[in-house]
């Protein structure tokens, strides 16, 4: 029978180092939370121990402090991205019906050491599991340490290898050598390997004290003679006590099923997808009411039932995630709760498939009709799909993934298997699952019929169900109007947009890549001269060892191989010689070249000559659009690089490209939001917004205000938006933590209103647990009132912005809905191309361009009434770089 007995305190602490910078969607951290309960999960499933505990350590003082105050002296307090990660560890230790011992005066090694005491008393197999050098003096032949972040054993044998002696003699080397992690003492001057070779010569601590003249070396013996009490006092410290008062019964030990309900309800909180997909059985639904249609009677069944229908849930299956060259493989529907049917059409099969004509024909009318609710899960991807086929989908439609974003937007995923595991509580069967994975994956057309038949049918019908409950909690929540008039409608608009594309001159591309090309090689040139060799750039181990044992440079930042060579510890690294600063340069240029130079011409279209990314709606906390494969709002602007590359973003012939940008609306907003008449004046009279802060903080007139004074002020209003510090606006500009305070004191007796909103925006947010957008978009902030400093402040900062940057993600998007309507009036020969934050652009015939900014000027800037006026300013050009303003 075995005990796995596991070190619960040690484990906490080694997540949490092991996996950084992970964390739920209310950003509070999660690392360690997941790195444990990985280990639990390891056990309690893969292991399926006969009996099982976990020791803590208890709050307060043990008997090792009475014994030498400066026990753990030197240990730093536990960082606050840990604090609020304990209790939940707690919680999922009792979930998974796991006995948690500790005892107040004891650490958890004592709790262990008591725990294989009573284990080899009942003949019990213990396995400690930690990855602490300490409880290698438990080991016996009884009892093995298991580290399961390195799946590594220990035994006696190996412990004798550690240490040359058997696990009886583990505190003895320790009073020797003593723990710098635990300040224990031990005997100056010996190390690890001095300490195992005295202790194998001389068998035991108390030996060599009783004989230090037989010792060879005068230091060693003097420091032996000098600290024989110390050495004493550490072997004891470092001994584990085997009698700590706990009561335990060996029937509490044993193994019991974990609770599932109460885990379920906890890695949702803390949004652990993998294992929520792992408790979640796979069939909760039954599977039984999903049909096969392969021939013409049951498709005229079906059709018959989807017109008398008043909505139905549809999707597609596919070859390829990109719209442009995917091919539709079949379509499921779904008509009402756990009924969904399957048409396939185009497998490689024998089975009978329908004429795809056929089905188009059939499904067309129902699909471009306005009477039917058409329900999909990023129903844009189908929309794009049945274009394809000479289909349009046309209004109403309902998105499910869409309407869990609105609820959540915090949230990093909202697929349909998240969507379906919250709240249906079901796994779904994976794509992977259908499909394989890495050499073996299928495309969708080559899976045997009945098996996509399950598969797609479960995507029908888990729509429809995730749709009836969505759409009662999107009312609930008061976000049913947003939902009806902005996010469903914008899908139309970014269906058209992805489709659009943009034309790449890939000429110039090309040309630029060799031009990189040759600066990368002179970068490098002279990296190697300056490092006095040849090394590789892109290798962090070697940068290691160029810049901090060759060159000699301060070490920044630990990480696991060494010190960081990342960009922060580049930057720091160049006031201190000039090879840093050439290594950012290189790794500036080639990542433009490696991401956009050289991949852009290879993302062409072949049938439309043109690039075509995607547009996402559900991925910013903030409401804003993202883009992806590629990215097109990643292209930097600010640098001379960056617009060299979107120079090669194009017209067609006989068109030009148009952008039109709103100018500094967060700031607007901000004006609108605070009713500061200061700054609603700044804009009323279309005054350069800057130049007005650098007035008013530096107390001079308009024709005082220097370059520098401008851009500080403009520096500090971009700054006070997101929420900046002091201590931030210090770093970012340079100066003292008190000059940087005294600015932004100044600006806010300038713009005291804004002060005032600030403070009751946060006050708000406390109460609410969320702040709100002028359309009404919600953002959860349930961690603005946490105990911990780090949490508390990033929903602090979230409070004051997202309310701006969310309100401005809604006014481009009612002007993208404005301005895509009007096109499809048909009255201009011009088309949106890209979306970048506050800028849209378009490609219009180079006849019609001011008739056409006319038009696009007035329906951006009369998209919404603010207490200041938007401004949007237009430029054309020949290509995204080289643009002109238009002057109104």
């Amino acid at each position: 029978m075995k005990f796995y007995l596991i070190d619960g305190s040690s484990y906490i602490y080694r997540a949490f180092y092991a996996i950084r910078s992970l964390s739920n969607s209310k950003g509070m951290p999660t690392n360690a939370i997941y790195g444990f309960v990985t280990m639990l999960l390891k056990i309690v499933r893969d292991v399926k121990p006969d009996y099982l505990a976990i020791a803590f350590d208890a709050k307060g003082p043990t008997f090792r402090e009475d014994m030498y105050k400066e026990y753990k002296a030197n240990r730093p307090d536990m960082p606050d991205e840990l604090k609020p990660q304990i209790p939940y560890i707690k919680k999922l230790t009792e979930a998974f019906n796991i006995p948690m011992l500790e005892k107040q005066g004891y650490e958890a090694d004592d709790v262990i050491g008591t725990l294989v005491k009573f284990a080899n008393e009942h003949k019990l197999e213990t396995i400690i599991v930690t990855g602490d050098k300490d409880l290698m003096q438990l080991v016996s032949d009884k009892v093995m340490l298991w580290d399961t972040m390195k799946d590594k054993k220990t035994g006696v044998a190996e412990v004798k290898e550690r240490f040359g002696v058997g696990p009886a003699g583990v505190p003895d080397v320790f009073g020797l050598m003593g723990d710098t992690s635990d300040n224990i003492p031990g005997v100056p001057g010996i190390g690890e390997k001095t300490a195992v070779d005295l202790i194998k010569e001389f068998g035991s601590l108390e030996e060599i004290l009783k004989s230090p003249d037989k010792v060879k070396k005068e230091k060693l013996r003097d420091n032996l003679t000098r600290f024989a009490d110390q050495a004493r006092l550490s072997k004891e410290l470092a001994t584990i006590k085997i009698d700590v008062p706990i009561k335990v019964g060996i029937e509490e030990l044993k193994f019991k099923p974990y609770d599932l309900d109460k885990l379920r309800e906890l890695f949702t909180e803390l949004e652990f997808s993998k294992f929520l997909k792992d408790l979640t059985p796979v069939k909760s639904l039954s599977y039984d009411d999903y049909h096969l249609i392969n021939n013409d009677k049951d498709f005229a069944r079906l059709i018959d039932r989807v017109k008398k229908s008043r909505e139905f849930a549809v999707d597609v299956e596919t070859t390829s995630l990109d719209t442009l060259l995917a091919e539709l493989v079949g379509i499921s529907i779904s008509l009402k709760e756990h009924e969904a049917y399957y048409i396939p059409l185009r497998h490689e099969t024998k089975e009978n498939q329908l004429p795809v004509k056929e089905v188009i024909a059939a499904l067309k009318p129902i699909l471009e009709d306005n009477k039917h609710l058409k329900i999909g899960q990023n129903i844009k991807y189908d929309m794009l799909v049945f274009r394809q086929e000479g289909v349009n989908i046309a209004e109403p439609i309902s998105d499910t993934m869409v309407a869990s974003y609105l609820l959540n937007p915090n949230k990093h995923n909202h697929n349909l298997e998240e969507i379906s595991r919250e709240h249906l509580g079901h796994q779904m069967i994976t794509y992977k699952d259908v499909v394989g994975t890495g050499q073996k994956e299928i495309t969708f057309d080559k899976v045997e019929v009945e098996k996509a038949k399950v598969y797609s049918a479960e995507d029908a019908d888990v729509t429809f169900l995730s749709h009836q409950k969505l759409m009662p909690l999107l009312k609930e929540e008061k976000l049913d109007k947003l939902y009806s008039e902005m996010e469903l409608p914008l899908i139309y608009v970014l269906a058209d947009l992805e489709r659009n594309g943009v034309k790449i001159d890939t000429v110039f591309l090309k040309e630029l890549s060799e031009e990189f090309e040759k600066r990368l090689d002179k970068i490098k040139l002279k990296a190697y001269e300056l490092a006095g060799e040849e090394f590789n750039l892109d290798s962090p181990k070697q940068l290691q060892v160029i810049l901090y044992e060759k060159l000699g440079l301060s070490k920044g930042k630990k990480i696991k191989t060494g010190f960081s060579t990342d960009s922060d510890a580049l930057a720091k690294l160049a006031n201190e010689h000039d090879l840093p600063e050439k290594l950012l340069q290189y790794r500036t240029l080639a990542k433009l070249k490696n991401t956009y130079i050289d991949a852009l011409p290879e993302l062409v279209n072949a049938k439309t000559k043109r690039l075509h990314t995607s547009f996402n709606q559900t991925v910013t906390a903030t409401g804003r659009l993202s883009s992806s494969d590629p990215n097109l709002q990643n292209i930097p602007v600010r640098t001379e690089e960056g617009r060299k590359i979107r120079q090669a973003f194009i017209p067609e012939k006989g068109c030009v490209l148009v952008s039109a940008d709103y100018s500094q609306i967060e700031l607007r907003l901000l004006a609108h939001f605070s009713k500061d008449k200061v700054l609603i004046d700044a804009f009323e009279h279309n005054q350069d917004i800057h130049s007005r802060t650098a007035c008013e903080i530096f107390n001079q007139t308009e024709d005082m205000v220097s370059e520098d004074m401008r851009r500080l002020a403009k520096t500090i209003n971009f700054g006070i938006i997101y929420g900046m510090s002091a201590h931030g606006l210090a770093m970012q500009l340079g100066m003292s933590h008190s000059l940087a305070q005294s600015y932004i004191d100044h600006y806010f007796q300038k713009y005291p209103k804004v002060k005032d909103y600030f403070e009751a925006a946060l006050a708000q947010a406390r109460k609410d647990g969320y702040v709100t957008t002028l359309m009404g978009r919600k953002r959860p902030l349930l961690e603005i009132n946490s105990a911990n400093a780090t949490v508390r402040g990033f929903a602090e900062r979230a409070a004051i912005n997202a309310p701006l940057q969310g309100t401005a993600a809604d006014i481009m998007k009612l002007a993208m809905i404005k301005v895509y309507n009007r096109l499809r009036e048909g009255k201009f020969n011009a088309q949106m191309t890209i979306q970048v934050h506050d800028e849209l652009v378009f490609e219009v015939a180079s006849d019609e361009l001011m008739d056409f900014v006319k038009v696009v000027r007035q329906d951006m800037e009369n998209v919404i009434e603010l207490d200041v006026p938007l401004k949007v300013d237009i430029s054309k050009g020949p290509n995204w770089a080289d643009m002109t303003l238009i002057k109104e």
